[in-house]
């Protein structure tokens, strides 16, 4: 649609000026300037590139005009004398005055112009929304069109977005780091939920969009070392009824389906996104380790196999009702329900050996672990504008409640003889209740508005309670052990103000911003009577810079400071039991990493082919690292072959620390290249090094102070290469490889991770619907290997956690046409304001 658009202003400009009359010589009066801004009828977004036509009366061969900027603005100029005003924008009615006599300049006001339905239903649309948009403080991708998320999750979606990786446990990084905050339309969700699995419930359908702000500016929370997603649903515009419907099966078992619905009035818009997922996802993992004597001589071997099956189904729906108390004000409440459960199972096979690996012992240890997580969001969100230059106040409540149960039975044999070890449980029930307060109040202002001035405050007040219990199963009452089992209360409220200028000098733009936080963390280990309050103010500063050399090329500057609270897993320290001798627990007593991050950024659009770069710095101090220690427990196993003799397992303890300073620069490269209609070819490339630099000391299970210096220096890199092409039979073909380069922490060095996916697309019934086969990780090669060594351990891995997935989607739109253009849906959502997208 862009390049259509900006085909026909091109060729209108040259008609205009192509035909304007010569002088015939005399004093031609002074110039007048005929300006105006043009929006959308319904949603009252500016509309760019509208054209204005002046045609003289007395000669109609004399046409003049011009065409409206991205804030919907036109300024023409012309000499005084009778015109027939017409205003033009493709898909639109157009707006016509006729023989208006003009003497001096003339303000033509706000001109709205309201759809063209039949225009609507007949244009081909030529051309796709631009992939990548560049603004000030951040860049957008446009989603919509990526064949291989069709019957996918949000993450399969994040994963095929530039500077973004999901690795095998789902866990989102943003230029490699893993410090980064999730946001929903701009706001912290119940979507998001408690761990990366609630992520994969929300379905790809419902995303229009993608921001990645990899340096966020003041008006942004300051969490997020590596920056932010936010990552925008789909909100029609259109009035009347309309919506789309998906079913999706998949081998390994999948299937789900999808209601998107809206029904827009004047007065109220009624939405609704409503899906049901149901997954059940194999995985496996390998551990070989290899325990040392003190004096680094062979102590034993074991050797580690488990098979996982996750068997999860969700149910998401989002509700929201949204109200135009007049045309400069509006009210939306809307209720976000999720609701899943899972039973899922670990299947572990031990085999140890001796010196010389010879077998002593073989075990099987098994869980079933059942879940149940349930969430509950309500928003209300209160919007005042106050004129049409982006001059408007906008109010937030958001309140939500969640809790997620898991229960595990773990039972273990010694297959020698064939004896049962005591049967373990563990129960961890964690509940959240979580309240936000926001207020925005933007104000344009200076000649033309080509400078704002923006205010904000953010209350945070989020509690989360985890009560852990682990013991011995005997005649099904747990034995609860004190020494593993206790309950936590996490407390984190933050208060934030900010406040941020920009303005617009020609072809230069500059926004500067100050944010403070003041945190209130309290810390309860309450079985133990462990209390931790830490109680810190912060002061955030950012400031951009751009430059426009022309409009297909900007350069971009900017410096932001950031923070990373620790969350979630990385503060419950309570272990894992899936495997008894290597565990994973979270540490209670992380500090916040503080980070300075400076980005330079560039973007050049040709023809066919566009160039989006960027060079970054981050330092950042108080990092959280995972180290693997070994706690001084064993595990103690009768060998059945030598009584005298049972097999001593040491067991380890994987959990993150802050781990002194880490330097982190690198660049990024994404060009895109569309050769003619229908094809698209992106090549992304992301390298950084990183160098990472401390000692930790401890004290280890015998009571010896150790320290340990964890200097490391890795060199990082990832890239992704996307094609889409058009095949026989009007079938779209999408290809995706990706691959994740070698790198190395503090005691651990991972191989290579590469995959390829498939896609394939084709609209049937009269275009109204889409057929859709995908394929991810065609090869089945995405497994992460690594190798960790502490000071008696040396342990080689693999992990798979999930294997290549094969779906078939059907969509169905009913109201809408397939490229009908979702109006509002770029400046819609988020934390947006109208200021970087002068930028």
């Amino acid at each position: 649609m862009t390049k259509l658009l900006t085909l026909v202003t091109f060729l209108s400009v040259f008609f205009i000026h192509a035909q304007r009359p010569q002088g015939r010589g005399g004093q031609r009066p002074n110039p007048i300037i005929i300006s105006g801004i043009v929006l959308d009828q319904e949603t009252n977004q500016p509309l760019e590139y509208a054209t204005l036509v002046l045609q003289s009366v007395r000669n109609p061969d004399r046409v003049t005009g011009g065409i409206t900027d991205v804030t919907g603005k036109f300024s023409v100029e012309t000499f005084p004398g009778k015109y027939n005003v017409r205003i033009e924008y493709i898909t639109y009615k157009s707006y016509e005055l006729a023989e208006q006599a003009y003497r001096e300049s003339t303000d033509l006001g706000t001109i709205k112009l309201a759809l063209d339905v039949e225009q609507l239903e007949a244009v081909e649309v030529v051309g796709e929304r631009t992939t990548v948009e560049l603004r000030l403080d951040k860049k957008v991708y446009n989603v919509g069109s990526d064949l291989t998320v069709k019957g996918g999750s949000v993450t399969d979606v994040l994963d095929n977005v530039p500077s973004v990786s999901v690795d095998v446990e789902g866990n989102i990084s943003l230029r490699g780091n893993e410090s980064v905050r999730i946001l929903i339309n701009g706001k912290p969700s119940a979507l998001s939920g408690l761990s990366p699995e609630a992520l994969q419930q929300l379905p790809a359908e419902a995303i229009e969009k993608v921001e990645v702000i990899t340096n966020p500016s003041a008006r942004y929370d300051a969490e997020g070392t590596a920056g932010i997603l936010n990552i925008i649903l789909k909100q029609s515009k259109t009035a009347g009824l309309n919506g789309s419907v998906t079913v999706n099966v998949g081998t390994p078992t999948s299937y789900g389906a999808n209601v998107s619905l809206n029904l827009r009035r004047d007065k109220f818009n009624i939405f609704t996104n409503t899906s049901y997922r149901y997954r059940k996802g194999p995985g496996n993992a390998l551990f070989e380790q290899e325990n040392f004597n003190s004096d680094g001589s062979t102590a034993s071997f074991q050797d580690e196999v488990r098979k996982t099956q996750r068997q999860r189904g969700g149910f998401n729906t989002n509700i929201g009702f949204e109200f135009f108390i007049d045309s400069t004000s509006s009210i939306t409440n809307s209720i976000v329900y999720r609701k899943s459960d899972g039973n899922n199972t670990t299947d572990i096979d031990f085999e140890n050996f001796d010196t010389n690996r010879v077998p002593t012992i073989q075990r099987n240890r098994f869980t079933n672990e059942a879940e149940d997580e349930q969430d509950i969001q309500y928003s209300v969100n209160y919007q005042k504008k106050f004129n049409d230059d982006g001059h408007e106040l906008k109010i937030d409540y958001q309140y939500s409640t969640g809790n997620e149960l898991e229960n595990s039975i773990i039972n273990e044999i010694v297959l020698n003889d064939n004896s049962n070890l005591p049967t373990e449980q563990t129960i961890n029930d964690e509940t959240q209740k979580n309240q936000l307060l926001q207020m925005d109040y933007v104000l344009p202002f200076g000649k033309d508005n080509t400078s704002q001035f923006e205010l904000g405050y953010r209350g945070t007040f989020n509690n989360f309670n985890t009560d852990f219990d682990f013991g011995i199963l005997e005649n099904d009452i747990l034995d609860s052990d004190p020494n593993f089992s206790n309950e936590l209360n996490y407390k984190e409220y933050v208060n934030a103000a900010y406040a941020q200028l920009g303005s617009k000098f020609g072809k230069f733009n500059v926004l500067g911003g100050l944010r403070v936080e003041a945190s209130d963390i309290g810390i309860e280990l309450v079985d133990t009577n462990e209390i931790t309050n830490k109680k810190y103010t912060n002061w955030f500063p950012s400031i951009f810079l751009g430059y426009e050399f022309s409009e297909t090329e900007q350069i971009t500057v900017s410096y932001s400071k950031r923070l990373r609270r620790p969350r979630s897993r990385f503060i419950n320290p309570f272990p894992s039991r899936s495997s008894n001798t290597n565990l994973f627990q979270g540490n209670p007593n992380l500090d916040p990493t503080y980070t300075d991050a400076y980005d330079l950024g560039y973007i050049k659009r040709w023809d066919k082919l566009s160039l989006n770069g960027s060079l970054y710095f981050n330092r950042s101090t108080g990092v959280f690292q995972f180290i693997t220690q070994e706690t001084g427990d064993f595990v103690t196993i009768d060998n059945p072959n030598d009584s005298s003799n049972p097999v001593v397992v040491p067991v380890q303890a994987r959990t993150p620390i802050n781990l002194a300073t880490d330097s982190r620069y690198g660049g990024e490269l994404t060009t895109t290249y569309t050769p003619k209609k229908g094809w698209r070819l992106t090549w992304n490339l992301n390298m950084f090094q990183q160098e990472l630099r401390g000692d930790y000391t401890y004290t280890n299970f015998q009571n010896e102070t150790i320290t340990q210096n964890f200097d490391a220096n890795n060199l990082g890199w990832f890239s992704r290469a996307s094609a889409k092409i058009p095949l026989p039979g009007k079938i779209d073909f999408q290809g995706n490889f990706f691959y994740f380069g070698p790198r190395r922490n503090a005691q651990s060095k991972s191989k290579g991770i590469s995959t390829i996916s498939l896609a394939f697309s084709k609209d049937v019934i009269k275009d109204k619907a889409t057929l859709s086969l995908n394929i991810s990780d065609l090869l089945n090669s995405r497994k992460r290997r690594s190798e960790t060594r502490t000071d008696n351990v040396f342990t080689y891995s693999e992990f798979q956690w999930r294997q290549r997935q094969i779906n078939l989607s059907f969509l169905y739109r009913f109201n809408q046409k397939k490229n009908q253009r979702q109006r509002g849906g770029q400046r819609g959502g988020g934390d947006d304001g109208d200021f970087e997208e002068q930028g």
